[in-house]
């Protein structure tokens, strides 16, 4: 079976918890996580809602593979509407919280009204209570973790909650769980906390079954096998990532100036692996979330002489280090080469709940308005946020961590700081979203990727990658952004990672896990590429009645106008609005991006 076909709903107005069946007709037709958790909001709220009221709702959502043996089988996703996009938000996230709600009995968990005191959420299997949370509201997330766990005593439990970002409304706020996986992006951990929920502590004992475990035993065994590129993950995560953007021109750099870094030697896997002068190694060992069998998570430890660390000793131990995402925005972005600042400030983003991406790109948007004098250091509280500025990058995300000083209209996000100090065009944004690590000049199918993508600017939603570092010209791009974007709407809705496509799985081995697993037939190319088509168009949809459209679906006038400096890519600005007529129609979109009715019909959606 492996859906636990049970729902825990949650409702904060009322105080009530209960349970229901899942839809299994909505299960079969978006299988889970993303797709159905999903379906569930765009049934259950107004799209038009405000992110922020009692009207929205939060769902944490699991795949069928969610907790089983399938390598990577720990992914679970946020669904909501966000707070920093106005757009549908999901944010996918690993560790062992996902498997550990699964194993307590329940596919999704869907909060709904809102509190009129903190709280937090106790889940053992059945038993499941509201709890006041006045002692842990104003704590981090590593404080919160802490506390809880004392108070429990149960090593196995889980938790996944926020820090004061998302009470202080950060619109960047995360969901964080084990200390630093995260669910990113789009502000949802900014709704848990105008919902007055800090965290949600669970622990499962019921298990997870598969319809033919026999089967599924096989399965797992022969698609681990052909997971036969790891050891470069292992190694380096995806801070391997730094030298290929960098040689190849695509790496965003000082809020887009530029597309390539001087200092991105000091942040790439040599610099990590490397002993400082003072014999100081940045990592300490990799990490894995639950069932992963590659390895790909950094935890590492600041040189305790650092400035940034140096009075502060709760920084000395060893945590969630730096990602290639993580590198690039606290960076590269901001003109940054120190390590052990960009690390100190990844620490911050684990510590507060912020999603680092935001915050880089929010901060170097404010670097480039010190720069052209829009803003001083009257407004900033004497701080210098000059581009390259390690002491400056520390002070402001702390001080954005606690939505305090300048670090207020930091935890804007880039697209509401620009507007209010006069200059939109600086923020690098779509949807309001900050960009990943990826230049769309340089790499013209990530620029439509960024400009399409449901949730605002992402990395995640498409996998152009492969054609972008081959060519620069716009031919087959639109195709391979469409299809792409429905493989990876099925993947995250699986409940697995989508790094195993790296490293050796193809589309079919996805699939072939889910057939095996799943009841009902799965093994059909065509099943599979129509489920994610669904989840895109559904997901469409919702934006759609919140407002957005193909308005929307554009890049900052910089992507679009201002050439690129240096590298393969350098002369060429993204032709997005090439691209975008042939995307829409491969989508089966009219001119203004809006499915047409075949399509709908197509799909079975309204």
């Amino acid at each position: 079976m492996t859906w636990q076909r049970k729902i825990l709903r949650v409702n904060l107005t009322t105080g009530s918890c209960g349970t229901e069946p899942l839809n299994m007709e909505w299960a079969q037709a978006y299988l889970g996580s993303r797709g159905l958790g999903s379906k569930y909001l765009y049934e259950e709220m107004d799209p038009a809602a405000d992110a922020l009221s009692a009207e929205n709702k939060v769902i944490f959502a699991t795949g069928p593979l969610t907790g089983t043996m399938a390598s990577t089988g720990g992914r679970y996703s946020v669904i909501t509407k966000g707070p920093l996009t106005g757009a549908i938000a999901c944010s996918n996230s690993g560790g062992k919280f996902g498997g550990e709600l699964k194993m307590a009995g329940y596919d999704l968990l869907i909060i709904e009204g809102e509190s009129d005191r903190p709280v937090y959420l106790h889940i053992e299997d059945d038993e499941v209570e509201i709890c006041d949370a006045s002692e842990i509201w104003g704590k981090t997330v590593w404080e919160t973790e802490d506390i809880l766990a004392e108070k429990y005593q149960d090593p196995l439990m889980r938790f996944a909650g926020i820090g004061q970002a998302g009470e202080n409304l950060c619109r960047y706020a995360c969901v964080v769980n084990d200390k630093h996986r995260a669910a990113g992006r789009s502000g949802v951990g900014a709704v848990m906390g105008a919902k007055k929920i800090k965290t949600i502590a669970v622990r499962g004992r019921r298990g997870v079954r598969s319809a033919d475990p026999k089967a599924f035993y096989r399965i797992v065994n022969e698609v681990n096998a052909r997971l036969d590129d790891r050891e470069g993950m292992a190694r380096d995560g995806t801070l391997a990532m730094m030298d290929v953007t960098n040689g190849f021109g695509a790496l965003p750099t000082r809020n887009n100036r530029s597309v390539r870094f001087e200092g991105a030697e000091k942040l790439n896997p040599e610099a990590m692996h490397t002993p400082n002068l003072n014999g100081h190694t940045n990592i300490v060992t990799n990490g894995a979330c639950f069932g992963c069998t590659i390895g790909c998570g950094r935890i590492c430890k600041i040189d305790p002489t650092h400035f940034s660390v140096k009075d502060k000793p709760q920084y000395h131990g060893a945590s969630g280090g730096l990602e290639y995402e993580t590198a690039y925005a606290l960076g590269a972005a901001c003109g940054v080469d120190d390590i052990d600042a960009a690390t100190y400030a990844g620490f911050l983003c684990n510590e507060y709940g912020m999603d680092p991406i935001s915050l880089g790109g929010s901060v170097a948007a404010a670097m480039e308005l010190f720069d052209i004098g829009a803003i001083d250091e009257k407004t900033t509280g004497g701080i210098k946020l000059e581009f390259g500025n390690a002491e400056a990058l520390c002070q402001i995300s702390e001080l954005t961590g606690k939505g305090e000083g300048f670090g207020a209209d930091i935890a804007m996000g880039s697209k509401r700081l620009c507007e209010k100090y006069g200059h939109p065009d600086l923020s690098m944004t779509v949807k309001g979203q900050e960009f990943a690590a990826y230049d769309g000049r340089a790499m013209q199918g990530m620029g439509l990727a960024y400009a399409t993508s449901n949730r605002g600017a992402c990395h995640l939603r498409a996998d152009p990658y492969g054609h972008d570092f081959e060519t620069t010209e716009i031919k087959g791009k639109a195709e391979i952004v469409a299809e792409t974007q429905r493989d990876t709407a099925f993947i995250d809705s699986s409940g697995l990672c989508l790094f195993p496509g790296g490293c050796g799985w193809g589309l079919d081995d996805y699939r072939a896990l889910v057939d095996a697993a799943c009841e009902g037939d799965w093994s059909s190319e065509a099943r599979m590429k129509e489920t994610g088509e669904r989840i895109w168009n559904l997901e469409r949809l919702f934006n759609l009645k919140a407002g957005l459209g193909r308005k929307d679906d554009t890049l900052p006038k910089r992507i679009l106008e201002e050439p690129a400096d240096v590298g393969t890519a350098k002369g060429l600005v993204c032709r997005l609005d090439e691209m975008l007529p042939e995307y829409y129609q491969l989508n089966g979109w009219d001119e203004q991006g809006v499915p047409t009715r075949s399509t709908l019909d197509r799909l079975g959606l309204d």
